[in-house]
């Protein structure tokens, strides 16, 4: 109680909006700070060696390699995973279920972003507010006074107008921030997604662009094909 009664003595009216955008902010980056660990750390080299270790006849074995990626975090292994899992299915029917799936994760990774650029949007115009108000009361109060005002009166007043000022920036910056490079970051391990999709819808259908696979693609006789996994996203970002 005693630091909430100082920071309402430092703050003024300010004080819990401005506690509640930097909780808020602390909680949002600690929350996606997590989501970049449980996400990453698996690159197109391991799916590219995990592909090269079957072969696309093998049902059992597919369905095992399927069964074992659902149960790791990276989404890199889930969306392999979601790929293998739909092989019987027609190309388009695949193609739009990682469409789909992507549009999905693209929105869970860009979660509570744009609450945090929201903070960091009004945290400066709530500090200039309560700047504000805190001239206010300082003008209303040399007016009430009847006796000469000294600088020193008049720096009090300022510097207690100007802190929630600066409460609002350095609560700001790193919202800004934040948001900013975790959408840079959300961008990249979409991009990846969707690049080792198509590669692995490649395979599925018979063409092998990485060479370490094509030990195990020349016993197949399924004719190559392209896939345009990118499209299918397309059309799911522009109905929704």
């Amino acid at each position: 109680m005693d630091t909430i009664n100082n920071l309402q003595n430092q703050f003024g009216l300010m004080t819990w909006p401005l506690l509640i955008c930097s909780a808020l902010t602390i909680m949002i980056l600690l929350e996606r700070c997590v989501q970049v660990l449980l996400c990453t750390g698996v690159g197109k080299t391991k799916i590219n060696a995990l592909l090269a270790k079957q072969y696309r006849d093998d049902d059992c074995g597919l369905d095992e390699l399927a069964s074992e990626l659902k149960q790791q975090r990276p989404l890199l292994y889930k969306g392999v995973a979601m790929l293998i899992s739909h092989r019987h299915f027609d190309k388009p029917l695949r193609e739009d279920a990682a469409g789909i799936w992507l549009q999905q994760k693209r929105t869970q990774l860009r979660s509570g972003l744009r609450l945090l650029s929201l903070i960091g949007v009004i945290t400066p115009l709530l500090g200039l507010l309560g700047t504000v108000l805190g001239l206010i009361e300082m003008f209303k109060g040399i007016a009430a006074t009847s006796g000469s005002v000294t600088p020193s009166d008049l720096a009090d007043g300022l510097g207690l107008a100007m802190r929630t000022t600066a409460a609002g920036l350095i609560i700001a910056l790193p919202a800004i921030t934040g948001a900013q490079l975790l959408g840079l970051w959300a961008d990249q391990v979409t991009a990846k997604l969707e690049h080792t999709l198509n590669h692995c819808n490649l395979w599925l259908e018979g063409l092998d662009l990485d060479p370490a696979c094509n030990k195990h693609s020349k016993k197949m006789g399924v004719e190559p094909s392209t896939v345009n996994i990118n499209a299918s996203l397309s059309s799911a970002e522009t109905t929704s």
